[in-house]
């Protein structure tokens, strides 16, 4: 026995060396074959079975190894393997259990606060992150700098991307095109796109020197791995409305093939939104690219929000009404308070022409989430004007209180009412937004604010309102706004000016006593440079037709009478061969063929001359092809508008209904033609 121990023990140090050998070679493939020979010998050795779990990591084989953690709880405890089970989770898309089990281990490791912080990121809670970073970076001083700072930027970037945090300056050198990246990923949260383009830029040439450094590294690696930059870049001309040459750099990104599922699918769900719905067999091409595997993985929940909304509009756009239903369904029971998932499903009920369900639907959302009533009831307002209902349309607007006294609201207001020829409700929108206006000023002023006791928008409403009552004939109404308006500021001229003529319409006299008021002309300080004014174009030419009407003044004054210039004729040109003394040819306007004295060409006489001139004219010649005339044939009556080219032979029958000598002849000869000619075959 003591003699078989030992042998076993001498095989087992001997396995053990070939396990610590392939471990610093990399080869853990073999290094496990090693290790499984231990197993064999001592089934529960902790050492063997922790690092049968890290050659399977290293391997790949994420799920085996879990299973080996979690077969072996009484020897693999959480203090000895917390971390190598935390990483298979995370690895495995369990990322709520990766939290539990770095929660739940007794000793936070360096390895396990670096697992912590991808943890948060991927579950994003990026304040969480941002911190757990902080502290790494703080109190480790080894060559993964670079890394965790790389990745605090990525963190960064996110709260401006998702959560639209203004970034802090965190200081960074953005030596590597990872941190130059990460940063214009920041600036574009912000909306600062011309220097995102310019941060992505420097990036692209900071990856394409460190890249080409390496001479194992081909121009095909270097063009897949800036693949996400230069997406990035199209994205940013999308936003910019160059979506000719956004479109054409996503498609080169496509041809390149890259193997981040979630960098195609980002892709294809942007050339989907630049196609709309246009060019729809592309977009269903392209939907296929956001359907791969794993790509929920990749993506925030924002992005995958996005594009399964795509996806629901896409549906409608290629008339697939079920789907759209079902799809927008289940973005509404994922998202209840989300208005998205409810617009798209009234807008497929407006395409079945079902406007009345797609408004009641609107509504019953509008109840359920009074926070988002307002876009709702906007949207519902807009299906009422397509449908002609103006008034109810107006009705839903002015239930809307958060927006019936914006400027634009009364607009929209009056215009719809305006075009009902509804002026008394018209007036009473004013009324309303002028009266919110002043208890507003009311509250405020008594609140100590610092705002004036009349605001510009209310003086603004009152003036509008003024000239509306104006121009619909309610005179005494406008005039009582516009005396409002001229106390509060009896300095302006343009006001007072309104009222007098307000006044000359109902009052003349109290309109001339308000005249008073006006500023005499010798006052009124006009910064006018009289000669620059007088030098210019405009007035240079009002001059000269002054100078003109005078002199023209003047000649009636003498009775010399009324002088008018007559525009001189241009004379005709001439032929070059024109003879004064020669009569002109009463017939040289109509074509040669048609003149009384033409006779036909000297050359080619056996062709026959048929159909020649203008339609339903007819030549002398044409007598000689009618192959049915007789002597005895009665006369026929010429053709209106042929007299002029027929003489003697007026009778003759006009050429569309003759039947010229030796037709059949002619086919027979073009058919043998044809024949000759289709020897070669179609």
């Amino acid at each position: 026995k003591m003699a078989a121990a030992a042998g076993a023990a001498a095989a087992a140090a001997g396995l053990w060396s070939e396990v610590n050998r392939c471990g610093q070679n990399g080869d853990f493939a073999r290094a496990l074959k090693s290790v499984n020979k231990i197993l064999q010998i001592n089934k529960d050795d902790v050492t063997a079975l922790q690092c049968k779990v890290v050659c399977l990591i290293q391997n790949g084989n994420f799920k085996e190894a879990l299973g080996i953690i979690n077969t072996h709880t009484k020897v693999l405890t959480s203090d000895v393997i917390a971390f190598e089970k935390a990483y298979c989770e995370y690895r495995l898309n369990r990322i709520e259990s990766a939290l539990k089990t770095i929660q739940s281990a007794s000793q936070q490791t360096d390895k396990l606060k670096e697992l912590y912080g991808q943890v948060l990121y991927r579950l994003e809670r990026y304040d969480d992150c941002l911190a757990a970073y902080r502290d790494l970076i703080r109190n480790s001083q080894d060559e993964y700098e670079e890394e965790r700072k790389t990745n605090l930027s990525a963190v960064v970037a996110a709260q401006s991307t998702w959560e639209k945090v203004v970034p802090e300056d965190l200081g960074l050198r953005e030596a590597t095109y990872e941190l130059c990246y990460n940063s214009a990923c920041a600036l574009i949260g912000q909306g600062k796109l011309n220097e995102a383009m310019k941060k992505l830029q420097k990036a692209e040439e900071l990856c394409r020197q460190s890249l080409s450094e390496d001479s194992d590294v081909t121009e095909e690696d270097i063009e897949a791995e800036l693949a996400i930059i230069h997406g990035q870049m199209a994205y940013i001309m999308q936003l910019q409305g160059r979506t000719e040459d956004a479109l054409q750099l996503y498609n080169q990104i496509i041809k390149l093939k890259p193997t981040d599922v979630g960098l195609l699918a980002v892709i294809a769900n942007n050339i989907i939104t630049i196609n709309k719905d246009q060019n729809v067999f592309d977009s269903k091409k392209k939907v296929k690219l956001t359907n791969a595997e794993g790509v929920e993985h990749k993506l925030s929940k924002k992005q995958l929000q996005a594009i399964e909304f795509n996806k629901a509009l896409l549906a409608m756009y290629t008339n697939q009404a079920d789907q759209c239903r079902k799809l927008s369904a289940s973005l509404q029971s994922q998202s209840p308070e989300h208005l998205l998932p409810v617009l798209i499903q009234a807008a497929q009920l407006c395409r079945e022409k079902q406007h009345a369900k797609a408004v009641g639907l609107l509504q019953d959302f509008a109840d359920q989430h009074p926070a988002n009533a307002a876009e709702i009831k906007l949207t519902m307002a807009q299906l009422k004007i397509a449908q002609g209902s103006v008034t109810k349309a107006c009705m839903i607007l002015r239930s809307i209180e958060e927006l019936q006294h914006k400027p634009g609201m009364v607009s929209a207001l009056v215009t719809m009412y305006s075009h009902e020829e509804d002026i008394d409700s018209a007036i009473e929108v004013f009324t309303q937004a002028i009266q919110w206006y002043q208890q507003y000023q009311a509250r405020t002023n008594h609140g100590c604010c610092v705002f004036q006791p009349k605001s510009p928008v209310h003086l603004s409403l009152v003036r509008e309102a003024a000239n509306f009552k104006l121009k619909h004939g309610r005179k005494k109404e406008a005039i009582s706004d516009l005396e409002e308006l001229w106390k509060q500021n009896p300095k302006d001229v343009h006001t007072l000016a309104q009222l007098i003529s307000a006044y000359s319409l109902v009052d003349p006299e109290k309109a001339k006593v308000l005249s008073k008021h006006l500023p005499s002309s010798d006052t009124m300080s006009l910064k006018v440079d009289v000669d620059a004014l007088e030098n210019s174009h405009g007035a240079t030419y009002v001059r000269k037709k002054a100078g003109k009407l005078t002199g023209d003044n003047q000649q009636k004054e003498q009775g010399q009478g009324e002088v008018k210039k007559k525009k001189k004729k241009k004379k005709g040109k001439l032929p070059k061969n024109y003879d004064p003394k020669v009569t002109p040819d009463p017939e040289r306007w109509l074509p040669m063929r048609e003149r009384s004295y033409y006779r036909g060409r000297k050359k080619g006489k056996k062709k026959d001359q048929v159909g020649k001139g203008t339609q339903g004219s007819t030549t002398t010649g044409s007598s000689e092809l009618d192959a049915s005339r007789t002597a005895s044939s009665p006369p026929t009556s010429p053709r209106p508008g042929s007299g002029a080219a027929v003489s003697a032979t007026s009778n003759v029958i006009p050429p569309r209904h003759q039947k010229p000598a030796g037709a059949p002849a002619t086919k027979k000869k073009q058919q043998q033609k044809k024949k000759k000619g289709a020897k070669g075959g179609w």
